[in-house]
């Protein structure tokens, strides 16, 4: 059954579901078949079957679609992700909220509020280690939330803010160029750090440890975290998934993670892979140089199996056990380093 959905798309929902996470991983069931011609469609919603409009040129992650045992037409959405991103839901970890506390909330920065997703432990005694965790060019959707809540899980108290929340939002984006040109080549490098800066200072007075402040990021998030390692001398571990290490010069991006190894306050972990082609091994090889030339305290794992991207299970090119063993270096790092 092929669906395609025009320039808007109204969903009446009304069964079974859950609201948390923005729907997350949720089932949702169709009332009925729908055929390629429909411009909008019907999903029923137990509680109040109240209208939501999605303007982009279809579901916000796409659907997918899937028959039970009762032959029930079945549609998962994945809210939250750009419509830029074809998702491939098969391999999408959905971490439940057991035993952890997991929310948006705002933060005071700059003189405005920056929007941000938090997950922490539920119960637990004295100051948590923090994680600043930096979302990759499609903004703060579910799996970098998810992220959050596996890292609460471990007994993180883990943030991810909305770094472009001034520029726009990525999810109403349907095309990966556009959302460079008028987001991500839009945000400041020293915007982003300062917005950092005030997450983690939220953070302390939320119950965080100042003495245990780590930071990890994805594709745009794994460039910041170098960076951000040059940039707080209190920040005590930092772990980069397939950042770019070298790029254009411009007056909102000055400096690349090549430019500033002399400069790492924090010790670093470069997770890429080795068939990323938008960061080719000769750009890691230069890092590597540079890194040793400043004597920092770095290291750099190149997956052979793995492209731009292993980490993200709601992706094509997530390669799994590249991203297990990945996940499990990045808590070793942190543990080596005293965020624990």
């Amino acid at each position: 059954m092929k669906i395609t959905h025009k320039k808007e798309t109204t969903i009446n929902i009304h069964n079974n579901c859950d609201l948390n996470h923005h729907f997350s991983g949720k089932k949702f069931i169709f009332a009925d078949e729908l055929s390629s011609s429909v411009d909008s469609f019907i999903i029923d919603w137990i509680y109040d079957k109240s209208p939501l409009h999605m303007k982009t040129g279809r579901p916000v992650a796409g659907e997918r679609v899937m028959k039970t045992d009762e032959q029930t037409i079945l549609t998962r959405i994945q809210p939250g992700l750009s419509p830029a991103v074809e998702p491939q839901t098969a391999s999408i970890i959905t971490t439940d909220s057991a035993g952890i506390i997991a929310n948006e909330t705002t933060i005071p920065s700059q003189g405005e509020q920056l929007p941000a997703y938090l997950a922490r432990p539920a119960d637990h005694n004295g100051s948590l280690p923090i994680v600043l965790v930096v979302q990759e060019i499609f903004g703060v959707h579910q799996h970098i939330q998810d992220v959050c809540r596996r890292l609460a899980k471990q007994g993180y108290m883990a943030i991810a803010p909305e770094l472009y929340f001034r520029q726009g939002d990525p999810s109403r984006y349907n095309d990966i160029q556009q959302i460079l040109n008028e987001l991500v080549y839009q945000v400041p490098d020293t915007q982003v750090l300062s917005d950092l800066d005030h997450t983690a200072n939220w953070a302390i007075k939320q119950g965080g440890d100042a003495g245990k402040l780590a930071i990890t990021g994805f594709c745009w998030g794994g460039r910041i975290a170098w960076l951000y390692a040059a940039h707080n001398p209190q920040l005590k571990a930092a772990v980069a998934w397939y950042g770019k290490f070298t790029g254009e010069k411009t007056l909102n991006s000055p400096k690349h993670p090549v430019d500033i190894a002399t400069e790492l306050e924090a010790p670093v972990l470069g997770l890429y892979g080795a068939k990323d082609e938008s960061i080719p091994l000769t750009q890691v090889d230069t890092m590597r140089q540079a890194l040793r030339a400043a004597n920092a305290t770095a290291d750099i794992i190149v997956y052979p199996d793995a492209g731009h991207a292993f980490h993200a299970d709601y992706r094509p090119n997530y390669h799994e056990e590249s991203a297990r063993d990945g996940w499990q270096r990045m808590l070793a790092w942190f543990q080596k380093n005293g965020v624990a």
